[in-house]
């Protein structure tokens, strides 16, 4: 059975995402970016400390979305971020905190489709039923998106590629 609670949305900085997969130094090389150089500090803004808890939050999470706003920011804001001089580290650290997101939500999703899901209803009268079934739609969607995944940071490590060589 998976535990079904909602992730830390202020992850401590130096904690690893996934405690089983890969070691903590793994991690810790992931959080050594060079954080994007700001003007102005503003309580409200890209710290260098909020950067490395955004990238943790992704890690755990594997969206920009909610990630961002675990740290309290937007996230268009987070892409303005990664696309300003000097983010270069800021989004190496982005691409590969993603890929460790999607991956855990994979298998993540791919534990509830095997191990089953448990459903819990009240039906009129106070009986109770505990249903615990795999859940297939989960299944089809994880290996879709894991497809995509995959297809997408296929075409990103080319493109990659072909601007180095040019």
């Amino acid at each position: 059975m998976t535990d079904a609670s909602p992730p830390d949305p202020n992850p401590a900085p130096n904690a690893a995402p996934n405690p089983d997969a890969g070691s903590d130094a793994d991690f810790d090389d992931l959080l050594a970016f060079a954080p994007v150089p700001m003007q102005r500090r503003r309580a409200d803004g890209w710290s260098a400390d909020r950067q490395r808890r955004f990238i943790t939050a992704l890690s755990v999470m594997g969206a920009v979305g909610p990630a961002a706003r675990a740290v309290g920011m937007g996230r268009a804001s987070a892409y303005r971020l990664r696309e300003r001089a000097g983010a270069a580290g800021f989004a190496e650290a982005w691409d590969i905190a993603i890929a460790c997101g999607a991956d855990l939500q994979f298998h993540t999703a791919l534990d509830q489709a095997i191990n089953g899901v448990t459903t819990v209803r009240v039906m009129r009268g106070g009986t109770v039923e505990v249903v615990n079934a795999p859940d297939r739609k989960v299944l089809n969607a994880a290996l879709l998106s894991k497809t995509r995944l995959s297809a997408a940071l296929s075409a990103q490590a080319q493109a990659v590629k072909a601007t180095r060589e040019t």
